[in-house]
């Protein structure tokens, strides 16, 4: 971060507030100099001149283009008429409340207060809050993404529907209950250190990237349902206390084959979906160096016991669950420990790359 003046003042008298309060003036660039240079000039010149004087509007407002072309993040504070066109070409415009109208009109924020630290405090805030909204958009991105393949596969595969509509709208219901917390989630000091713009590529390739994973193990829980638990034989014969309920179904659907095996997507998709917000939510190492909210880790450990007791609750029957077999937990608990660890590596690759 760097702090530039830009005024309409002389430059003798800008010299010498500038050594009071401790700003770097021994180069000083005049508004005559600048009309002279051309934008390239110009932005050659940017980095290692940190006063400018005698700037008409019009020069400023070529300063600030200047830096936002070398790919800083501008903020400007101005009051006065001759700040209004540099105000509203800085990515932030600040003025204060006892400004001229057109500089308060052009600016985005005005401070009610003499105090900056209201400011900085301000945007440390704010890039707390766009580093939750990351996050948020980061998960459910991602997460739908790698559905809809799981999903899409799945239905080319099976028999039957492999999770229910009601099924569906559950889970979605429960996962979104977990990121209700984001907004409370803890940042880190990378994250506030310096502004982070919004770059749709950087969202793309995280899609890309980590959005599949969770297929690949949607597709080793189907595996492990069709071949080891028998879903592939819609005669499969459920226990004796859910023998009424699919005498004789007609329907594939209704068999106990796809009411084993969409239950057990339901209970893998919606605990890897709850779980790996923790490794998505930093780019640091999860439950060591970065560790979420007390209200996040919560919810993450209520709604994945949740799913995980639902089977056995009175609203399996009306949502189509069925108890899943002893074997079953200890194959989720790898796939769990499998898909954090999976997720974790292509994580750190794209963060060593620089695309997240």
């Amino acid at each position: 971060m760097a702090v530039k003046v830009l005024t309409g003042d002389n430059d003798l008298v800008t010299r010498k507030v500038c050594s009071e309060v401790g700003i770097h003036a021994e180069k000083i660039l005049l508004g005559n100099d600048v009309e002279k240079m051309s934008d390239e000039q110009l932005a050659e010149a940017i980095d290692t001149t940190d006063v400018y004087t005698r700037l008409s509007p019009a020069h400023k407002k070529r300063v600030v283009q200047a830096l936002q072309k070398k790919k800083h993040v501008v903020g400007f504070m101005g009051d006065g008429i001759n700040d209004a066109p540099a105000l509203r070409a800085a990515d932030v415009g600040i003025s204060v409340d006892n400004a001229v109208d057109i500089a308060k009109e052009s600016a985005d924020m005005i401070l009610l207060e003499k105090n900056l630290m209201v400011l900085e405090e301000g945007v440390i805030e704010g890039r707390k809050v766009f580093a939750n909204i990351l996050k948020y958009i980061r998960m459910g991105a991602s997460s739908n993404f790698g559905n809809m393949f799981s999903m899409l596969g799945a239905s080319a595969w099976f028999p039957f529907l492999p999770m229910q509509p009601l099924q569906i709208l559950m889970n979605n219901l429960l996962y979104d209950f977990s990121q209700v917390p984001i907004p409370t989630d803890n940042v880190g000091e990378q994250y506030t250190a310096k502004p982070r713009p919004w770059h749709f590529g950087e969202i793309t390739k995280f899609i890309i990237f980590l959005g599949p994973i969770s297929s690949i193990f949607d597709y080793t829980t189907f595996c492990v349902m069709w071949f080891y638990f028998h879903c592939n034989n819609l005669g499969l014969l459920p226990p004796p206390e859910l023998a009424a309920r699919f005498a004789h179904p007609t329907d594939p659907n209704r068999t106990y084959a796809a009411a084993l095996l969409n239950t057990a997507w339901f209970v893998e998709s919606l605990m890897t979906q709850t779980l790996i917000i923790h490794v998505i939510r930093t780019n640091l190492l999860p439950f060591v160096q970065s560790r979420a909210s007390w209200q996040l880790t919560a919810t993450t450990i209520i709604i994945m016991a949740v799913g995980a007791v639902l089977p056995f609750t009175p609203l399996a029957a009306p949502l189509g669950f069925v108890p899943l077999p002893w074997q079953f937990w200890p194959i989720l608990a790898g796939t769990l420990i499998c898909y954090v660890g999976l997720t974790q590596l292509i994580k750190m690759w794209l963060v060593r790359r620089g695309w997240i």
